[in-house]
């Protein structure tokens, strides 16, 4: 039997693997600061005033009613079928198919109305077509302004 006390192996610690992972990291985060460097671009846009660049001849605004009635560049349109809308965008239409056409429509408004103007635009060939709104700090005023 052999009693004698054996010499403790000190445990060692690898460092070479941790060595190896932080430097891919570090190489990684070196890389990728670099590269969004290259994609950021210093932009200075040009001011100007938007109502006043405004083509107004090119607007078609059509208003539609709460209860189905329609309104093109404030002019009333007799009937509420789509053959009667398209004429009145075709009589509006002084730009040509490049006009715009802004639905305005009431909140209120059957969905149907809209779809209506829609197709009119279509089939008179205005292809640019946008909706107005209003935002929720104006309509809040409307509302005080009105309760009082």
């Amino acid at each position: 039997m052999n009693f004698r006390p054996r010499a403790k192996e000190e445990p060692e610690i690898n460092l070479i693997p941790f060595i190896d992972v932080l430097l891919v990291i570090l190489i990684f985060l070196m890389l990728t600061t670099t590269y969004s460097k290259f994609t950021e671009l210093q932009l200075t846009l040009p001011v100007a005033d938007a109502e006043q660049q405004r083509d107004h001849p090119k607007e078609i605004i059509v208003a539609v009613a709460a209860d189905g009635r329609y309104a093109v560049n404030k002019t009333g349109v007799d009937g509420k079928g789509v053959e009667s809308v398209a004429q009145a965008l075709r009589a509006a239409a002084t730009a040509g198919p490049g006009s715009v056409v802004i639905i305005s429509a009431d909140a209120m408004a059957p969905h149907q109305s809209v779809v209506t103007v829609m197709e009119a635009a279509r089939r008179v060939g205005l292809t640019q077509i946008t909706f107005a709104t209003q935002s929720s700090s104006t309509s809040a005023r409307a509302t005080s302004a009105a309760s009082r």
